[in-house]
């Protein structure tokens, strides 16, 4: 059976009449006795008392029209739910990101949420190197991270450009240093981020090109941590800029340039290559682009792959 059988057998026990039916259905008579029989045939049932002329029920027609009202109101409402899910009045999204990422998400997301109240959000918390999987796997619609990923199977776009810089406490003697070389961090005490990435793998690379000792005397799980750490002058630190923009602007850390490490970072949206994406996440998108458009600077909007 389908929908317009349902529709008609509807109508006509509503109707009281096979002619009436036919009228309120734009059909012809012929064409709704048509869809009944058929629709009789498929349940293997007599619907109506045919020794009736007022389109009495029998028993099974009884049964059936509670069931078939109930699949033509699941119908309506499936047309409801998707013209809102298509308004942006309902509907999810799911972005994985890490405690640095996350900095770049709460401006795009107090954007969108102005703009799709309805909408509810989820950021799952997840290792960098493990969200592509996280995407890849469903677990959720975008991710966001600060690499490249070499996954041919995820779309990328570059959405914030940011760099790692060095930082100190206020009454650090190199606090008012308008810029310092690489030799002259040899004898600081680093705080350091206990997750391995490739941008800790650069730092080692440019200290040990300059011939200076990295001291990492202290690692610590999380940013927010080491800005802590570092703000009570227990330490000195490398660290996103996007993470410490508040401390700077606050002066409770200085930022100092060193002039031989300059080590640019890109925060990436990455979505699944052929995934039919929700317009929540499209919505999403388009408010990056928009971000990106009118703030510039810093914010981005460029497809790589």
């Amino acid at each position: 059976m389908d929908l317009f059988q349902l529709e008609v057998f509807l109508t006509v026990a509503r109707e009281g009449s096979f002619s009436r039916a036919a009228e309120k259905l734009y059909r012809t008579q012929p064409a709704v006795s048509q869809a009944i029989r058929k629709l009789e045939r498929e349940v293997g049932e007599s619907l109506f008392d045919r020794s009736s002329r007022d389109g009495t029920l029998t028993d099974a027609g009884q049964m059936l029209q509670e069931y078939a009202q109930k699949l033509l109101n699941l119908r309506s409402e499936a047309h409801v739910a998707l013209k809102e899910l298509r308004e942006m009045h309902k509907g999810k999204l799911a972005i994985a990101a890490n405690e640095f990422t996350c900095l770049y998400l709460l401006p795009a997301l107090g954007e969108f949420r102005r703009l799709y109240p309805m909408v509810k959000i989820t950021v799952l918390r997840s290792l960098a190197s493990r969200i592509p999987a996280e995407v890849l796997k469903h677990g959720a619609e975008l991710g966001v991270i600060s690499f490249n990923p070499e996954e041919p199977r995820l779309r990328s776009i570059a959405v914030y450009r940011d760099e790692l810089v060095f930082v100190v406490n206020p009454h650090h003697p190199l606090a008012r240093a308008k810029q310092v070389s690489i030799r002259q961090l040899g004898a600081e005490s680093f705080v350091a981020h206990n997750v391995q990435s490739p941008y800790r793998a650069k730092v080692l690379e440019a200290f040990k090109r300059h011939k200076t000792p990295l001291n990492m005397d202290v690692e610590l799980p999380t940013i927010e941590a080491i800005k802590r750490f570092v703000s009570r002058g227990s330490g000195v630190a490398l660290v996103p800029g996007i993470c410490v923009e508040a401390e700077v602007a606050g002066g409770e850390l200085m930022r100092v340039p060193v002039r031989e490490l300059h080590i640019e970072r890109k925060l990436r949206l990455v979505y699944r290559k052929n995934a039919s994406l929700s317009h929540a996440a499209q919505a999403f998108l388009k408010v990056a682009e928009a971000m990106a458009s009118r703030q510039k600077g810093r914010y981005l909007y460029q497809p790589e792959r």
